[in-house]
């Protein structure tokens, strides 16, 4: 039998302690390192605690500041504004541009393009007419960083006077039709042009100035995140659209004062739709006062050309389009009460059943321009009120209860956040942002030299481009949601 040193044995205990407690102290302090360098790049944080400024907003609505901005984009985790500052370089894909006929104003225009700044579109072509096209609103377009700028000028004309579509059938049902009929012309030629003039983007969306993108079910709110999510082999994604439903009459700026909307069919269970439809219409020819077929974005390759306002194609083979289960464009549809009138005054046809199946291709549209063109201000008023103004607390409850309206804040909460913070107002707008993030973030935005002034030529190749061409189906025109028979 051997007797163990009690000595020895004390010693090799203590020397196995001390080990073990060199090993846990090492241990401790490498998971502390690497939680420290963690925090550090934001990887830690998590944005599901938080709670959007102006949630629980009532009949008087709370201003948002600047520090309830800063702190929403902050918490939210946009790629953009993580505490104004971010590295943002050319990795940063996919790289998305936008394309818009208007003849807004820099009211509606300037926090329209700042806004898809914020959720990472990189270039706009913005075709401008009457207001837009003014030297005031004009030469700040063409001052910020990104932004191109094409005015209907006869040479315009001219050059889309020789595109390819007049050879074709798929938009010859459209032309030579005023009002809404021309307008859609006009988008499908500056679409047309805008995928021609894109530098180096991946995807292209069309959409007006009183619509935004609005990119749920993202951790960034990025609409980049939506589109780099898609599969490879999908061609067009649509964006389902929900349209504003304004609480009051006498709304000045949309973006920051409406956060009720009424979702779309796609976006709703069919039976809940049809069985509140009778409510959701709220007393006009249909769910929504004006389309319902949604907007979509492209995969930018060869052959691509539109397919109408709210849809692409391609002249080699038939894109693979697939639906969006959470992203959609809000639609802020006659969100002012001089919509009614400004619409009225860019269209020229008669107020007569006639005249206005020529000019308008939706049944809202033709009752709005009867109303705006045969009644006084204060007849126009009470009818405004009665079918675009939601003020039946019970309807309201009841629909937002069951899923056909939904709130949506972040909108509201950019767009005023970047007004508290003097985008819009600054002499110099590309300064103003710049100042809100790193310099690296706009680099990216504006490809080349910021020539805003851009004339398209149709000998750049599109031309030599085969002709045995799929043109099966016609061009796709904004299309109500679907109706409940009786």
């Amino acid at each position: 039998m051997v007797l163990l040193n009690p000595a020895s044995s004390s010693s090799s205990t203590q020397a196995f302690a001390s080990k073990l407690i060199l090993l846990l102290t090492i241990l401790s302090l490498s998971l502390a390192l690497l939680a420290f360098l963690l925090q550090w790049r934001g990887a830690l944080h998590d944005p599901t605690n938080s709670e959007f400024p102006g949630m629980g907003i009532s009949k008087s609505r709370r201003p948002i500041s600047s520090s309830d901005f800063l702190h929403f984009l902050g918490r939210h985790r946009f790629p953009y504004f993580r505490d104004w500052k971010f590295s943002f370089g050319s990795r940063r894909k996919p790289k998305i541009c936008i394309t818009t006929s208007t003849c807004a104003g820099l009211e509606q225009i300037l926090p329209w393009i700042f806004y898809h700044k914020v959720i990472g579109v990189s270039a706009f072509y913005i075709f401008v007419e009457g207001k837009a096209a003014s030297p005031r609103v004009s030469k700040v377009l063409e001052s910020i960083l990104g932004v191109q700028v094409i005015y209907r000028t006869r040479k315009l004309e001219e050059q889309q006077s020789k595109s390819r579509i007049w050879n074709e059938s798929w938009l010859a049902s459209f032309f030579y039709k005023p009002c809404n009929y021309e307008l859609f012309v006009k988008q499908c030629f500056n679409m047309e042009m805008a995928i021609v003039m894109e530098a180096g983007m991946d995807w292209i969306l069309h959409i007006d100035t009183d619509e935004l993108v609005h990119p749920a079910g993202t951790h960034e709110y990025s609409v980049r995140q939506v589109l780099a999510e898609v599969p490879a082999n999908v061609d067009t994604v649509i964006f389902p659209n929900y349209e504003s439903c304004v609480e009051k009459d006498d709304v000045e700026e949309p973006f920051s004062e409406v956060s009720m909307f009424k979702k779309n069919y796609e976006h709703v269970l069919r039976k809940t739709y049809f069985g509140n439809y009778n409510d959701a219409m709220h007393g006009n020819p249909n769910y929504f006062l004006t389309y319902g077929n949604g907007k979509s974005a492209a995969r930018i390759q060869d052959n691509l050309r539109p397919n109408g306002a709210h849809r692409w194609n391609n002249y080699m083979k038939t894109p693979n389009e697939m639906i969006l289960d959470e992203a959609a464009v809000l639609h802020y549809s006659y969100a002012k009460f001089t919509d009614l009138t400004s619409r009225r005054d860019r269209c020229g046809c008669k107020p007569t059943e006639k005249d206005l199946k020529r000019c308008f291709m939706l049944e809202f549209d033709r009752s709005a321009f009867i109303i705006a063109s045969t009644t006084t201000e204060e007849e126009m008023h009470k009818w405004y009120c009665e079918h675009v103004v939601w003020t039946d607390k019970r309807i309201k409850k009841k629909l937002l209860r069951n899923g056909i309206m939904t709130r949506i804040y972040e909108p509201m909460v950019i767009v005023e956040g970047l007004r508290e913070s003097g985008v819009f107002s600054s002499s110099d707008y590309n300064s103003a942002f710049l100042n809100l993030k790193d310099e690296s973030l706009l680099s990216s935005v504006a490809h080349g030299n910021n020539n805003s002034t851009f004339y398209y030529s149709y000998d750049d190749g599109i031309t030599k481009t085969h002709w045995n061409v799929l043109e099966t189906s016609n061009a796709i025109p904004p299309l109500s949601p679907p109706f409940r028979h009786a």
